[in-house]
């Protein structure tokens, strides 16, 4: 019997009754929202002086914010798989944003150039992924925004990996543009077999570069938030429900509608900057870049609102726990300016970078009446325990066993669940070490307690937190013991990848 074919005969087996947090309670519903390259310091509620986010604000208030919250990965793909595997990127089969679209044939869209298969390298089909548990579990499923999980066509796409209703952009590259030649969908409900294109027929009368895209209505994010509030209305709270909410905003490229969110910041930022553009990375150029940027968060917090107002209007708030969070930390490509914002929340480093401004990130859980209101937590978590926690709350017994290739056993799961923290509970267990690795920069990241390293390829460099929040002193030469230590966690928990390499630290 194949693992696939083991877990879902397990069927209501696997979750007949909720687990300790909410016993004689239905299965709470979920929404995971999950925003592109969000810094840490972006939020009023993290800090941020300069852009206004009222309901995400509000939402801190009303449920926990959590300060040392971690992505799987200092960029997209390999972030998003932590987050669906629940594994650290030194075991999860995704590590990088390799593409699988350069060498496709291309396809035209009235005069704009495509390509036939588009997307990034695929999640291990053999491994099951969260939405799968949760639909295993009686919960239908949505995601809306960016997969980032499998090219079209793949082993792992939306509909091979436990989603009902899906509609956004399969490939993060296209993302890359807000007005695109063509966004993807998968829906039960309207009877799609697989992953289809929906052509955006009025976008493509007009280039995707330069003057004459501005042209373009059909704005995606705008589109995917739409679908998204669609199924949330759909829900009728007699079937539990889990939406993956992954909008592409505020990632660059600086695009909008010009309407009162834009138009408010351009007056704020009078002198503002502009940026040329970059053909090859499908970024348009831009003017009022600072304006543009701020008012991407800005339309993204009322995207969160409407949420929020939609799940009391249909009576679904008090049994819905609600998640804000980040793919990974701050960028500063397509005219997008991290360091005017002080995006980075007072830490060192970008996207891209195993530094705390890289993979630090804003965390806020909202459930009204479960979760404390107005609660400001420091418990280190990462999006690899995202699916314990899920388990946990939703009354999955023994995930790890029901759900292990046996095959592969060994460093199965990374994530810890942190529903004790959520829920005022005792018990709460704690990460030895937290554990990152990229292969695009050759850089490793490991913390464990308030001890920071990071290796860039293959040279430690150690920091103390505690006294050293922006890893400016390297402290290796003094502790070698600390390193020593460190350096056999990275021994013990990277695993070799044909497609994703980094350079190790010296074990002698």
């Amino acid at each position: 019997m194949t693992h696939r074919n083991f877990f879902f005969m397990l069927g209501a087996l696997a979750c007949p009754f909720l687990g300790a947090y909410a016993q004689k309670v239905s299965k709470p519903n979920i929404i995971y929202i999950m925003c592109d390259d969000m810094g840490y310091g972006d939020l009023g509620c993290y800090g941020q002086p300069y852009i206004n986010t009222p309901n995400i604000d509000r939402m801190a208030q009303e449920g926990m914010r959590f300060t040392q919250a971690y992505a799987g990965s200092p960029v997209s793909a390999p972030s998003r798989a932590s987050f669906m595997t629940g594994q650290h990127s030194g075991h999860c089969e995704v590590r990088g944003n390799k593409e699988y679209w350069r060498n496709a044939p291309v396809v035209m869209y009235g005069e704009n150039k495509e390509y036939a298969v588009a997307g990034q390298h695929p999640y291990d089909p053999g491994h099951v992924i969260l939405p799968e548990i949760m639909k295993d579990c009686g919960y239908t499923t949505g995601m809306f925004g960016k997969w980032a999980g499998g090219y079209e066509g793949s082993v792992s796409t939306p509909d091979k990996r436990g989603i009902d209703e899906y509609y956004g952009y399969i490939c993060q590259f296209q993302a890359h543009l807000y007005y695109p030649n063509f966004l993807n969908r998968y829906s039960k409900s309207l009877g799609d077999t697989a992953v289809v294109r929906v052509v955006m027929e009025e976008n493509i009368r007009h280039p995707m570069y330069g003057k004459e895209y501005s042209k373009r209505p059909q704005y995606s994010a705008d589109m995917i938030h739409a679908e998204a509030m669609r199924w949330l209305d759909k829900q009728d709270g007699k079937q539990p429900f889990f939406g993956i909410l992954t909008y592409t905003l505020p990632h660059a490229e600086l695009a909008q509608p010009e309407d009162s969110i834009l138009q408010d910041y351009q007056k704020k930022f009078f002198h503002d900057k502009t940026w040329g553009g970059s053909e090859d990375s499908r970024y348009n150029p831009s003017v009022h870049t600072h304006a543009q940027f701020a008012g991407m968060i800005t339309r993204l917090d009322a995207y969160v609102g409407e949420v929020l107002d939609k799940l009391k209007e249909k009576g679904l708030d008090d049994n819905t726990i609600v998640i804000f969070t980040s793919d990974n930390g701050p960028h500063e490509e397509g005219g997008a300016d991290p360091t005017f914002f002080g995006r980075d929340g007072k830490l060192r480093g970008l996207k891209r970078q195993c530094y705390e401004g890289g993979i630090r990130i804003p965390f806020i859980v909202r459930w009204p009446g479960k979760v404390a209101a107005g609660k400001v937590n420091d418990h280190q978590l990462a999006f690899y325990d995202l699916m314990p926690t899920f388990c946990d709350l939703a009354g999955v017994k023994n995930y790890v066993k029901k759900y292990t290739n046996k095959e592969k056993e060994v460093d199965y799961f990374d994530g810890l669940s942190f529903a004790p923290t959520l829920l005022g509970r005792e018990g709460q267990k704690e990460h030895e070490f937290l554990y990152w690795e990229f292969d695009e920069t050759d850089q490793i990241g490991v913390r464990m307690a308030d001890w920071k390293m990071v290796v860039k390829k293959g040279t430690p460099y150690l920091y103390n937190l505690a006294t050293d929040i922006h890893e400016d002193h390297d402290i290796a030469a003094e502790h070698p013991e600390i390193v020593k230590k460190m350096k056999e966690i990275i021994k013990t928990q990277h695993t070799p990848n044909p497609h994703f390499s980094v350079t190790l630290p010296s074990f002698e």
